[in-house]
């Protein structure tokens, strides 16, 4: 049953919808495990440096910043203020703005769901909004934000388990930090392995290996993220023709 376009507009919606909430579940799968373990690995390092498990959720709800979380963790460990991790953290997740030039599309018939589907835009999520196939006689708005919702989810139920446990259980976690970057090269596998058009991913890496040739690793992100954008729009003929064709196939 397909939602009535009025009822898109004004953003009406019922999140638990049977018919298309069990393939969201099915669709979220793989980040259902990523997410717990790198939430997981989030929250324990939240409750070494004296941050409960309220503190945890909240950030995981009203920030959700993955990797700009992680980096939260060094910054107020070392006793930084909250309006320079803000900034740091908006440029570490500064590809987030691609993210959503590309989606504008899937999103600006949705209603108020949008203003939800902006902000919980993380790597994973744009990762698979932009593999998945709507199943027949879904709408399309509604399964998007429930894998979206979904996701959020998972990395808040991670973090909150992890600060739980910190709490309560003595662990060594050297390196847990690194579930964020099993979580990226596992989205970058699966859409190496969907999309005949590989010219971004070639773009992003190229651009990753310049800019930490000439900047090193601690100045990297953002030339590369400059780069990657001024080449996104200068092959931009050349991308969306071919993932176009890509989506007509897939239907």
């Amino acid at each position: 049953m397909t939602v009535s376009t009025q009822q898109e507009r004004n953003g009406d919606f019922d999140f638990m919808r049977k018919e298309s909430f069990s393939q969201a579940v099915k669709a979220t799968l793989p980040v259902l495990t990523g997410y717990l373990a790198a939430g997981f690995a989030f929250g324990l390092m939240y409750s070494k440096i004296g941050y409960d498990m309220v503190f945890t959720a909240l950030t995981s709800i009203f920030v959700y910043a993955g990797s700009g979380q992680y980096l939260a963790v060094e910054l107020l460990s070392a006793g930084a203020s909250f309006g320079s991790i803000a900034v740091l953290t908006f440029i570490v997740n500064s590809r987030h703005i691609l993210y959503g030039f590309s989606m504008i599309e899937k999103f600006k018939t949705m209603g108020k769901r949008k203003w939800y589907m902006i902000f919980s835009l993380t790597d994973e999520t744009y990762a698979l909004l932009g593999t998945l196939t709507i199943p027949p006689g879904l709408d399309a708005g509604t399964f998007y934000f429930q894998v979206a919702l979904l996701n959020q989810i998972y990395w808040v139920t991670g973090g909150m388990l992890g600060n739980l446990i910190g709490e309560t259980v003595k662990l060594n976690y050297r390196g847990a930090e690194f579930a964020m970057t099993a979580i990226f090269v596992v989205s970058l596998v699966e859409q190496w392995k969907k999309r005949a058009n590989r010219l971004p991913v070639f773009i992003g890496l190229v651009c990753a290996a310049v800019s930490l040739f000439f900047f090193g690793g601690g100045n990297m992100l953002f030339p590369a993220m400059c780069g990657i954008i001024l080449l996104l729009f200068l092959f931009k003929r050349k991308i969306e023709p071919d993932e176009q064709s890509e989506s007509k196939e897939a239907e």
